[in-house]
């Protein structure tokens, strides 16, 4: 096995496979169908390519461990890298796949701000195989992010789907429509965190707490944990609380407008007033009532350091809405969509897993294939 493994695979730096280059400002691009990518993804759209190739980006400052492929013209800021890759010796795509893998995290060299230079990754050695293993892994993992990637985007479908059918109920039964507040048709919970100094609040934690960030690293509709549990001693020292199933997960500040649906009973700091579905009104009808009018939430927000959405304003929130039964009945119609929104999240959690145990092992000649 070794020995046929190292007939397979070359150890190759990084510089050999292809020119480390750095972004540019884009603030004068103008506005078109380029993408322009920054650290967290594409940033808006500009009407000028910086480059035109296949091209892996890599992070220079913030977030090192968010990899991109792009295989269109794009724009990429100067807190990335991109690449002039060398299809003679690499596929775009292994590349991609094989930088996935590193721990540029481990190579930080800032202080403040996390940092990469072009020196340390133009020395970064990588196994590199054949093109014909090259091409396999390649189609492997291709195969599980287009599932991936097309479960996403029924979900983006299905939630437009969901917000549409919502607001022609509202239209559809505009004549019948009474002032309510949110505090009426659900009872809104706010959080707390235990106290960090205690380690018995948070070691072998069992219960589920959520926060602002979880949110804004799992980007879905439903959630059912997130990076830190806490334990019943902590919950129980704490303004935390314990809610249900399919209560609805709304980020009050820092920053204000993140929604999900807890998947089982959950906690969350205090940067939370949820909404648990108490009162007749189902979880899916109470997501979409905050989609629809968080701009005139987030506007009602207050506070010097940072703009918070407080208890008293979320309970006292006045919207327009026809009778319970009206809305239960019209929950049955949006309930099978948010159904299929949560099985296909589920899909891509299970698919993530599988590629991310899988890639390693392929790419080191582990797994034969």
């Amino acid at each position: 096995m070794g020995v046929d493994r190292m007939s397979r695979f070359q150890v190759m730096k990084l510089e050999n496979l292809c020119k480390v280059k750095y972004g540019k400002d884009h603030k004068r691009l103008g506005d078109g169908q380029i993408p322009v990518y920054g650290t967290g993804g594409i940033m808006r759209y500009a009407n000028s390519a910086l480059y035109d190739r296949k091209s892996v980006l890599i992070p220079r400052k913030g977030s090192l461990g968010n990899i991109y492929f792009v295989d269109e013209p794009f724009w990429t800021v100067d807190t990335l890298f991109y690449t002039e890759i060398d299809e003679s010796k690499v596929l775009p795509e292994y590349l991609y796949y094989k930088l996935k893998t590193i721990d540029f995290v481990s190579m930080n060299v800032g202080s403040a701000v996390p940092s990469l230079t072009t020196s340390i990754l133009n020395a970064v050695e990588l196994e590199i195989p054949d093109f014909n293993t090259q091409k396999r892994i390649v189609e492997i993992m291709l195969v599980i992010d287009s599932k991936i990637e097309n479960n996403r985007k029924i979900n983006d479908n299905l939630a437009k789907q969901a917000m549409i059918l919502y607001q022609q109920f509202l239209i559809d039964n505009h004549e019948q429509l009474s002032t309510k507040k949110i505090n009426d048709i659900s009872t809104i919970v706010s959080g707390g965190t235990p106290s960090k100094k205690i380690d018995e609040y948070y070691t072998d934690g069992e219960i589920s707490w959520i926060t602002p960030k979880d949110l804004s690293n799992q980007k879905t509709t439903f959630i059912s944990s997130g990076e830190i549990n806490i334990t019943s001693l902590g919950l129980q020292k704490s303004s935390a609380k314990l809610m249900p199933e399919s209560t609805v997960l709304f980020s009050s500040r820092a920053p204000i407008g993140y929604i999900a649906i807890s998947k089982n009973p959950v906690a969350t700091n205090q940067g939370f007033k949820s909404l648990v579905a108490d009162k007749g009104v189902s979880h899916c009808f109470l997501f979409l009532l905050l989609k629809a009018n968080l701009e005139k939430i987030e506007n009602l927000a207050s506070g010097s350091t940072f703009k918070e959405v407080s208890g008293a304003v979320m309970k006292s929130f006045e919207i327009e809405l026809p009778s319970i039964v009206l809305i239960s009945n019209f929950s049955e119609t949006i309930e099978p969509i948010f159904q299929l929104i949560e099985r296909n999240e589920d899909q891509v959690k299970t698919l993530t897993k599988i590629r991310d145990n899988l890639l390693p092992n392929l790419l080191t000649g582990e797994i034969e294939l």
